[in-house]
């Protein structure tokens, strides 16, 4: 059962590294993939943080190796895999932290890294220590978003409690907060902004009209979003007080 189960294992990992290559174009410019990011974050909720830091560095070595994509494709990459899997098992299950690992490791640790990696290794000049941050910090609250929407459904139907336990993974209940759901209805807008600019994009469509749609979409599911935690937040305590006082 358990060799099993560990070939269940390592058969899902190869399937995310293909993933992984497949999907990373998308949206993606030097020092930003919002995709490699979404898979990090998966792989770590659903294998742990020493598989997902595997993915990404295999992740990482075939676009290096395949499409001549600079050592950012590592250095972007494995430390916020492996830190959205430590805070995730340290929040006991609560999948913000999975986020917050990957913004903080890809977001800060590893652009600062990248500066060094990028100038000696690759000759690049004209680069500063923060400079990889604001596309870094960019990609992975794009690709973060879509992550958490992704498994803060999977979570709520059940079903990511069911993988985990076939793969033989820590498993953690949804215990789902009002912080937690106003992101995720936060995280929509996110998603809505990038499906309107991939979209005019793909079919080169200048009007500044769908700018303003994409951005509107953004600015109005962070307000349901923040209105959404204000009203919840406000009942819960209008809540307490009539109990106190009954």
């Amino acid at each position: 059962m358990i060799r099993s189960k560990r070939l269940l294992k390592l058969t899902v990992l190869a399937m995310m590294v293909a993933l992984g290559v497949i999907i990373s174009p998308i949206l993606r410019f030097e020092g930003m993939c919002p995709m490699a990011h979404f898979i990090n974050i998966t792989c770590s909720v659903l294998l742990g943080p020493w598989y997902s830091l595997l993915c990404a560095t295999l992740i990482g070595i075939i676009r290096m190796v395949l499409m001549g994509i600079p050592p950012l494709a590592l250095t972007g990459a494995v430390f916020g895999a492996f830190l959205s899997g430590i805070l995730y098992r340290l929040s006991k299950g609560k999948l913000i932290f999975a986020v917050l690992g990957e913004i903080i490791g890809t977001g800060f640790i590893g652009a600062v890294v990248s500066y060094p990696v990028m100038t000696l290794l690759w000759g690049k000049e004209g680069l500063t220590w923060l400079f990889y941050i604001p596309s870094f910090v960019c990609g992975t609250l794009i690709g973060g978003s879509i992550a958490f929407v992704f498994l803060k459904k999977l979570a709520s139907s059940g079903l990511l409690k069911k993988f985990q336990n076939m793969l033989n993974t820590q498993a953690y209940d949804d215990n789902s907060g009002v912080l937690s759901n106003a992101v995720s209805i936060a995280a929509f807008g996110v998603i809505s902004y990038l499906v309107i600019e991939i979209l005019t994009g793909i079919f080169n469509i200048k009007s500044l009209i769908w700018t303003y749609v994409s951005f509107s979409a953004l600015g109005a599911f962070i307000l349901g979003g923040i209105i959404y935690f204000i009203i919840q937040t406000v009942s819960k305590k209008t809540k307490k007080a009539e109990q106190i006082d009954s």
